[in-house]
């Protein structure tokens, strides 16, 4: 009785992929490769074949047609099979992820992911069991989907000191805050908007408070700055306290809105950081509109640059995993490998020490005496106001600061001040201001 069927060994010029995961990405990306057979090996000398797909639910409806043969529930026999020359991973979360990415590693095997929680939260690791295994790991669809952005940082300003970058990397709170700015809607009818158009889940919380964008600012630092950031290392605030009356009062002052990641070099160290902030409107950012994600960086040698584009969905995304399988295929064939640069832990700085000008509103009674008082708390905790303007609300008046370049402690403590005035009925909007100051 013969036994069982020998695996095949990989032909030259041919990768055989095994891909983790078939949702919205995942069915994308096998689609592109499929259809795209013929036009990919024309153009790369590379035959990219999907040998084998793993998913949880097998009778689960997809948007494409998998043949029975290519379809398993096995995720843990698909990487370590071997009738697959190359892992892609793309079922998101932290586990099963982290230990099916260490096993395909440890079997000799490139990988390929989209997954920003898994690399903002084991980046280190899985790059340091890559560099073990002598194979690759890319993760260029982790943030700003088919912006190649990583691979600009990490490869053509491979030798560029990197000074800031600082971007939109979420699409849905930008288009909130664009229909807001553009139509002055409010916060809600913005973000019930978005969630019909799918930009937004029926719990949109991970994009609306920042933590999407926490993630992709960790990635964005480790590349940057060869350093071990993680999303829990990066500051956070989303957009959901942002009122009509922000935008507005940012309009008049000659900046938009827009929810940014940071990641930039301060005095001994870093700063990793996500926050809506008032742009000028004449800074590139503040041109994106809709749910586009631009990332501008300033380098030492380079000067600005900005990258824009479609920052997700299942085609965007799939676009930029395949470039990266194109890229480990290729280093397949060549018998090389890229080399993963050692992350280190860097001194990362405390929002404390941040140094901006600030926006700021505060609804007070509107009797002699309060603007006075209200000076007074900002004079004693060292922060200048370089403008004021008050608004009428019947009994009450709001009114609106503009502060000098002043320390983020400083801000905090008047504030924490200012809400213990008697005349002081609300703490409003705080947000930070980027620019140099006029």
């Amino acid at each position: 009785m013969a036994g069982p069927k020998a695996p095949e060994a990989r032909a030259p010029g041919r990768v055989r992929l095994g891909v983790l995961g078939c949702g919205n990405v995942g069915a994308a990306f096998v689609g592109l490769v499929d259809a795209g057979a013929e036009e990919i090996a024309a153009r790369s000398g590379v035959v990219l074949e999907v040998a084998k797909v793993a998913v949880r639910d097998r009778s689960r409806q997809r948007p494409i047609e998998l043949a029975p043969g290519r379809v398993s529930n096995d995720a843990a026999q698909l990487v370590r099979s071997d009738d697959v020359d190359l892992v892609v991973e793309l079922i998101g979360g932290i586990e099963p992820a982290r230990s099916l990415v260490l096993d395909a590693l440890a079997s000799g095997k490139p990988v390929v992911t989209a997954n920003k929680e898994l690399m903002a939260t084991a980046g280190a690791e899985l790059l340091a069991a890559a560099e073990l295994a002598g194979v690759d790991l890319y993760f260029e669809a982790s943030v700003a989907g088919a912006i190649p952005l990583l691979r600009l940082l990490a490869d053509s300003l491979g030798g560029e000191r990197i000074d800031r970058v600082m971007g939109i990397v979420n699409g849905t709170t930008n288009y909130v805050l664009t229909k807001m700015s553009d139509e002055g809607s409010t916060y809600a009818d913005a973000l019930s908007q978005a969630q019909l158009l799918g930009y937004a889940e029926a719990d949109p919380s991970a994009d609306v408070e920042g933590h999407d964008a926490r993630a992709k600012a960790a990635i964005l630092a480790g590349i940057a700055f060869d350093a071990d950031v993680t999303a829990a290392d990066v500051y956070r605030e989303g957009i959901s306290g942002v009122g009509p009356d922000d935008i507005d009062f940012a309009h008049r002052l000659g900046y938009e809105v827009k929810l940014l990641a940071v990641a930039e070099r301060v005095p001994a160290g870093i700063t990793v950081r996500v926050h809506p902030a008032m742009v000028p409107r004449d800074h590139p950012l503040a041109t994106v509109r809709g749910a586009f994600n631009a990332v501008f960086i300033e380098g030492a040698a380079a000067g600005e640059l900005m990258c824009y584009g479609r920052g997700a969905g299942g085609l965007p995304t799939a676009s930029a995993v395949l470039g990266d399988v194109l890229a480990a295929a290729h280093h397949l064939e060549d018998g090389v490998r890229s080399r993963h640069s050692r992350r280190e832990r860097v001194q990362l700085r405390p929002m404390s020490e941040l140094r901006m000008q600030y926006y700021l509103t505060l609804d007070v009674a509107d009797r002699p005496g309060v603007l006075a008082a209200v000076a007074r708390i900002f004079g004693e905790h060292r922060v200048s106001i370089r403008s004021m303007e008050q608004v009428g609300l019947g009994g009450e008046a709001r009114l609106v600061f503009i502060t000098h370049t002043a320390l983020e402690a400083d801000v905090q403590a008047t504030l924490v001040a200012l809400a213990d005035l008697d005349a002081v009925e609300r703490v409003g909007g705080l947000l930070r201001v980027i620019g140099p100051e006029p």
